[in-house]
């Protein structure tokens, strides 16, 4: 049961770390790029286009300690490395792709409302930003 949303902050902070996990673009990219079965590590790296190896294996190993992806090593030779969604991990398939339904359905939308604060910001003198934060 999700608690009130007035403490819904504090009830977030332990699972804070996994939040950040989620929701990192990264592995909302791998999670979609492993959504169909294995890969190896520079299929994975093709199929996200944007990522350095270091970045790839940072995350794909974070994923992996938390138990979203499965790291097998084939006895070939050389040896093959797969990668693939655990049960954990295909859970977190829907959340995300949802996610990235909502975000191209509100694209348009989100890219007016950024230009219209880009114009109000150059038309605004004294527009620092810093007084809210």
């Amino acid at each position: 049961m999700l608690p009130e949303p007035a403490n819904l902050l504090e009830a977030c902070r332990p699972v804070r770390q996994i939040l950040a996990r989620v929701g990192d673009k990264w592995s909302v990219l791998i999670v979609m790029a492993l959504r169909d079965g294995p890969r190896r590590f520079n299929e994975v790296k093709r199929a996200i286009g944007t990522i350095s190896q270091r970045m790839l294996t940072l995350t794909l190993r974070g994923m992996e300690r938390d138990g979203l992806v499965r790291r097998t090593v084939l006895p070939t030779k050389p040896p093959r490395v797969d990668y693939e969604l655990t049960a954990l991990g295909y859970s977190l398939y829907e959340p995300v792709d949802r996610l990235g339904r909502w975000a191209i359905e509100k694209e348009a939308e989100i890219t007016q409302a950024q230009q219209a604060f880009d114009r109000q910001q150059e038309d605004s003198p004294a527009s620092s930003g810093s007084e809210d934060i």
